[in-house]
């Protein structure tokens, strides 16, 4: 039986449900381990078009805790993802944190992996 097209509920680029969908296996392991997490995926994005952030630039942006954002800034840097820098400012310890090379070229393909399972 063959499916018909009814343009007034289905837009004129919708599969029938026996197509195949494209590179969708593919897509899925491009996509990365490390940035499954929102936390991470948004330390990461947050970084992207900077040269650095500070810790507290993070935790606020984020809206999470010391304690959550320090363990998945370890996890990101374990990774390669980021780099982490600690000095001071004045007499106060700072953490600044930038994305690594690595950890760019890793957000692009994942961004890019999302799209295309996304269909766009």
């Amino acid at each position: 039986m063959t499916a018909k097209h009814n343009s007034a509920t289905e837009p004129e680029d919708a599969r029938t449900e026996d197509e195949p969908i494209p590179h969708l296996g593919d897509s899925l392991t491009r996509l990365e381990p490390e940035l499954n997490n929102p936390t991470r995926l948004g330390i990461v994005s947050s970084l992207k078009n900077r040269d650095r952030a500070e810790f507290k630039l993070l935790r606020d942006s984020l809206g999470v805790s010391d304690s959550v954002l320090s363990r998945h800034i370890t996890a990101l840097e374990k990774a390669g993802m980021i780099e982490v820098k600690k000095g001071y400012v004045g007499k106060r310890p700072r953490t600044w944190v930038s994305i690594s090379k690595d950890g760019n070229s890793r957000l692009e393909a994942h961004i890019q992996a999302l799209r295309e399972l996304a269909g766009a």
